[in-house]
């Protein structure tokens, strides 16, 4: 009872920092340890029944904590990058990353075609809503267990809008005893966090588990001011009965982490052999274009009245849920479980956005002939203007300001199944209901900014005539750049039935076949309302400045109403046949669709006739795979091909809508092998030929796809177990910056590192590195060609360069 008070006083403590600042598997009981990646291990996701991985005719990769922690993540999608066949394009800092599966394409950001689950149900119903996408609200700590990545498979069946695949993040059941305290902090940079987790029995049959961890720190790159800072707190308690089960279980997350855009970077040489480095005064490995300077950004709001919202909230993913989970035999082979969860989600997502970056005479042009830049802030009785502007490379942004504040993210998710198992065959009929809201409101604004990775200033303009055009870096409430398009409104609700039927079939000891079928249809009601432009004193001061003479406001009345249906049916097949006890060979065809949310709202569609817009994107995946355990490792092999049928959907960095169909073949590899009981190498592989198969770019290869990924992370154990180094060593092939195929990234590997020491029973210090080469591994690029033999510069995404992280945990 005294680990029970300490862990509750310990969550008390989160609950009161959290305030302060403003599931559970489907139906089964999970093991708190596993061994993972045994092909005897069960399955539990994307499959009606779980089946051992050997008997199991899906492509599944299972990662426990320890293999994560030897991955040394900086952010969940970074835990990703080592599932075979899984492009994670994780730049953007804790969330906002860019997640493919098998070639399929990112075309609007996010994770169309794959969805992230938590305990088996959905964490947002899409995976693409702009500025909210399911990795922002996903955070992995030490109350998971496990992570099971599903690719293809009967993912489409199972889930909506998961063609693609499902990653699951299945939560510790307190079944058996344990827990563990850790801190951790950045050697080199700012950041500070503790995690707590603790579980036990606590009656016959009765058991709970909680925990939770807070953070705060600048984070990996100088955002010139706290940007992570925030922290979430999990609870489950099951009560077992004599022929089944119930969980309750809840999630309470408030954690803000920075959001990182594209940034400036020089490129030189030619369109297929750059050179790309950091610009002078801008290290592109560290330097953010978050400013000290940059702090608020001012406008109006959804209903005309004044916003002011703060820059160092970046992703600021708040989530308060509560589900129950239950199992039960009903009668001999009849089994019903049921998994529901409401979640409250709401917050914000504000970020700096490079627009343009040019030389100053560039900048200054745009506003006309004669126009000067000055250093905002500078300003004296003598000299009203300003100091000229003098940054050594001479290069300013046209920073547009992406101030999106998150309204109403709610959503009910809830998965019923009976299932009857008679001699060989075994029959599920489901029903999925989940009601999805997005209201989100966008307020932004434009600066210009200095290229600088300390402190960047703001730069004020003036005309020829010495009149000011701007007010401390800002010059538009606003984006004239783009049409002012992105004063925006919108309040839909998206909701779905999908019911769904399997069977399996163990035709014989060795072959056993599997069909499923899923109807999903979705109505969607609300309503959007565009830009207007008016004369605004927005600073309150009396006077009418430049800026203030056409702010952006939402035109409410002439807003947009939205009623309409879609529907579309999935099926999966597959078969498995046992070689032998330790070995197998499956195949699957599998078909399914993604349907877009908010990503086709101010498109000029008809919105009241589900027939008139393009509301759904295809993928069809056939698969062939192979299993191999030895005695002291395995090999799974699977060679497959996704075919995808996309109708459009709108980026907003690109500000325009992307619309292609694909095809690709590849191949995944994935192994473990202990060469000794101290040495294990582990490594995965994946082969992806992709190809654009419609539209202007027919015949290129999709943006940001390279031929080759892989990973390799051998772990070495010493002093008798007590202590541990390893290497993670994560990589990909050139790929091009875009569809037009012009601009190569160049291929990249990253290497990672841990040691972990064994001071006493329990109590372990583990330090880790991250990018240890601080190799500038660029993973994706606005434009998409460059003047050969020159210098350009360009706008991408790097992973963020070499970090130090030294952790403490006790487990008890």
């Amino acid at each position: 009872m005294k680990k029970i008070t300490l862990l509750f006083e310990g969550l008390l403590l989160f609950g009161v920092m959290l305030i302060g600042d403003n599931a559970f598997s489907q139906n089964q009981t999970t093991q708190d340890t596993t061994k993972v990646n045994n092909l005897d291990e069960v399955v539990i996701t994307g499959v009606v029944n779980p089946r051992a991985k050997v008997k199991s005719s899906v492509s599944i990769t299972t990662l426990d904590v320890k293999q994560v922690e030897q991955s040394a993540p900086r952010s969940t999608a970074e835990i990703f990058r080592t599932i075979p066949g899984i492009r994670s394009e994780s730049s953007g800092g804790e969330g906002n990353a860019n997640i493919a599966v098998r070639g399929v394409p990112i075309s609007s950001g996010g994770s169309k075609y794959l969805q992230l689950q938590e305990d088996g149900l959905p964490v947002l119903l899409f995976g693409d809503i702009a500025f909210a996408t399911a990795d922002i609200f996903t955070r992995f700590d030490r109350n998971v267990a496990k992570v099971e990545a599903i690719r293809g498979g009967s993912a489409s069946v199972l889930s909506s809008n998961s063609p693609g695949g499902i990653i699951n993040f299945i939560s510790k059941t307190g079944k058996t005893e344990g827990g563990s305290l850790a801190t951790s902090f950045g050697l080199d940079y700012g950041d500070f966090r503790t995690d707590i987790e603790y579980g036990a029995r606590i009656g016959d049959g009765l058991y709970f588990h909680a925990g939770g961890f807070y953070r705060t720190g600048e984070g990996v790159r100088d955002a010139g001011f706290t940007s992570n800072n925030g922290g979430q707190v999990k609870f489950n308690i099951t009560k077992e009965f004599e022929k089944g089960s119930v969980t309750v279980y809840t999630k309470f997350l408030n954690d803000r982490a920075a959001a990182y855009m594209p940034m400036p970077i020089q490129v030189t040489g030619t369109n297929s052999d750059p050179n790309w480095e950091s610009i002078k005064g801008f290290d592109a490995t560290s330097g953010a274009l978050q400013s000290i300077y940059l702090q608020h950004n001012l406008g109006l709001g959804s209903d005309g009245e004044l916003r002011r919202s703060n820059v160092a909230d970046g992703m600021h993913p708040i989530s308060k849920s509560i589900g129950v989970s239950a199992s039960f035999e009903l009668a001999d082979g009849l089994k019903v479980t049921e998994n529901g969860r409401f979640s409250s989600n709401s917050g914000g997502f504000i970020a700096p956005f490079p627009a343009e970056v040019a030389n100053a005479s560039t900048i200054a042009g745009s506003f006309g002939t004669g126009a000067t830049l000055h250093y905002a802030g500078t300003e004296t009785a003598t000299n009203p203007q300003g100091t000229l502007f003098n940054n050594p490379n001479g290069l300013v942004s046209r920073i547009h300001l992406f101030d999106t504040q998150l309204n109403n993210l709610n959503n009910f998710m809830n998965d019923l199944r009976l299932t009857k198992k008679f001699d060989k065959v075994s029959a599920t009929v489901g029903y999925f209901k989940s009601v999805q809201n997005i209201s989100m409101s966008w307020l932004w604004n434009s600066y210009l900014q200095e290229v600088s990775d300390d402190k960047p200033r703001l730069i004020n303009v003036y005309d020829a005539s010495g009149n000011a055009l701007s007010q401390n870096g800002l010059y538009a409430y606003g984006v004239p750049a783009w049409g002012n398009c992105c004063q925006r409104n919108y309040d839909t609700q998206y909701n779905v039935s999908a019911p769904y039927a399997n069977i399996s079939f163990d035709a014989t000891e060795e072959l056993s076949l599997e069909g499923g079928i899923r109807y999903d249809k979705g109505q969607v009601n609300g309503s959007f309302a565009g830009s207007k432009q008016t004369i605004f004193d927005v600073n309150n001061d009396g006077v009418i400045s430049a800026p203030e003479s056409s702010v952006s406001s939402i035109d409410n009345a002439n807003s947009t109403p939205v009623d309409y249906d879609y529907s579309y049916v999935s099926y999966s097949f597959g078969a498995n046949y046992l070689l032998s006890a330790g070995q197998s060979i499956f195949g699957r065809l599998s078909k399914g669709a993604s349907a877009k949310a908010d990503r086709i709202l101010f498109s000029g569609l008809n919105y009241l006739d589900g027939d008139k817009i393009n509301s759904l994107d295809y993928l069809t995946q056939i698969e062939l795979g192979y299993k191999r355990k030895f005695s002291k490792g395995y090999l799974y092999a699977t060679v497959f091909s996704a075919t995808t049928n996309e109708e459009g959907g709108y980026e907003a960095t690109t500000n325009s809508i992307i619309e292609n169909d694909y095809k690709s073949l590849g191949l995944e590899l994935e192994t473990s092998y202990n060469v000794n009981e101290d040495l294990n190498l582990r490594a995965a592989l994946t082969y992806t030929k992709a190809e654009i198969t419609s539209g202007a770019n027919d015949g290129n290869e999709p943006r940001r796809q390279p031929k080759i990924m892989y990973n390799f992370i051998p772990t070495y154990k010493f002093s008798k177990g007590k202590n541990a180094v390893g290497l993670s060593i994560i990589g990909q092939s050139k790929a091009y910056a875009q569809d037009n195929n012009d601009l190569v990234m160049n291929g990249f590997f990253v290497m990672n590192g841990f040691v972990e020491f064994g001071i006493t029973k329990g109590l372990s210090l583990n330090v880790a590195g991250n990018n240890l080469f601080n190799t500038l591994a660029i993973t994706e690029a606005e434009e998409g060609s460059i003047t050969n033999n020159t210098t350009n510069i360009v706008r991408g995404r790097p992973l963020p360069g070499r970090s130090l992280s030294m952790s403490l945990s006790y487990k008890f």
